[in-house]
């Protein structure tokens, strides 16, 4: 009688295909806006009015725009203003989220009701719509971008963080650190923060990629990174007039953007994957 053989496992390359993928997009963005200096073949603002619109070319390897500025220049440099935003206005919120998620879940009471309505007062209004509404009574900037999108971006990390420590505060070592003596602040930070740190890495991970959105989205409209300093947004904004006869000043930011963003969402799935037990395969 034969024996049934066990199904094969997935290769490790199968298994991890999401963190590669992601990782590589991720580092080859990263690497590529840090060495923007070195890479870039021309001044990101220099003007070149007599190669205005050139296609791609070997010494434009991916056009110039309206102005005869070079794509892959104003790229390099784009880059570090969009990841920029989203490491800073991510630590933001992820700083504010953690500190008022830890506080509501360990102490309860009033001060989880204070935290638990200003989330829901928070979430009451469209996340853009409020960047839209601060950034329309201040001066638009890189400082002021970075500033809004982490203090309206905070909530989920904030109810994220309370689930995580309601559940830990009842756990047996957190009870015995009670009985030892330990006070309030060594038991959230010693004992419950590292244990609730995995799924706050994940969420930050993904809202990287929701902060360059953001970033894009409103340098699209005018009202985030302003002409001359380059961002993927606003030269996006500056490729759709001339979108039928240069496709390639709108179309390879699209593409930065989309395949960052793709980076930075494959690689918080497999985070999250790979530090949730319950989700292996």
């Amino acid at each position: 009688m034969k024996t049934r053989e066990a199904p094969a496992r997935p290769s490790f390359l199968g298994r991890n295909a999401m963190l590669f993928v992601g990782l590589f997009l991720v580092g080859g963005m990263t690497l590529a806006a840090l060495l923007a200096p070195v890479l870039a073949p021309f001044d990101p603002t220099s003007l070149d009015v007599m190669n205005a619109l050139s296609g791609p070319s070997a010494g434009h390897p991916l056009g110039t725009d309206a102005l005869g500025r070079d794509i892959l220049s104003r790229m390099l440099f784009g880059a570090r203003v969009s990841l920029w935003v989203g490491f800073v206005s991510v630590g933001l919120a992820v700083s504010i989220g953690l500190v008022l998620g830890l506080a509501s879940g360990y102490f309860g009471g009033i001060t989880d009701e204070i935290v638990m309505r200003g989330v829901d007062i928070m979430l009451c209004f469209p996340s853009f719509f409020l960047i839209l509404a601060v950034i329309a009574f201040l001066e638009p900037s890189l400082v002021t971008i970075m500033a809004v999108i982490g203090l309206t971006s905070w909530m989920g990390i904030a109810r994220l963080v309370r689930a995580e420590t309601l559940s830990l505060r009842e756990r047996d070592f957190v009870s015995a650190a009670r009985l030892a003596g330990a006070g309030a602040g060594r038991i959230i930070f010693g004992h419950i923060l590292p244990n609730a740190v995995a799924p706050v890495l994940v969420s930050a991970t993904l809202g990287v990629a929701g902060a360059i959105l953001t970033e894009s989205a409103l340098s699209f409209l005018g009202l985030g990174v302003q002409p001359p300093s380059p961002s993927w947004g606003n030269m996006l904004m500056e490729g759709k007039d001339v979108l039928e006869i240069a496709p390639w000043q709108s179309l390879f930011p699209g593409l930065a953007i989309l395949f960052t963003v793709l980076g930075y969402n494959l690689l918080g799935e497999a985070l999250r994957d790979w530090l949730d037990p319950r989700l292996s395969r």
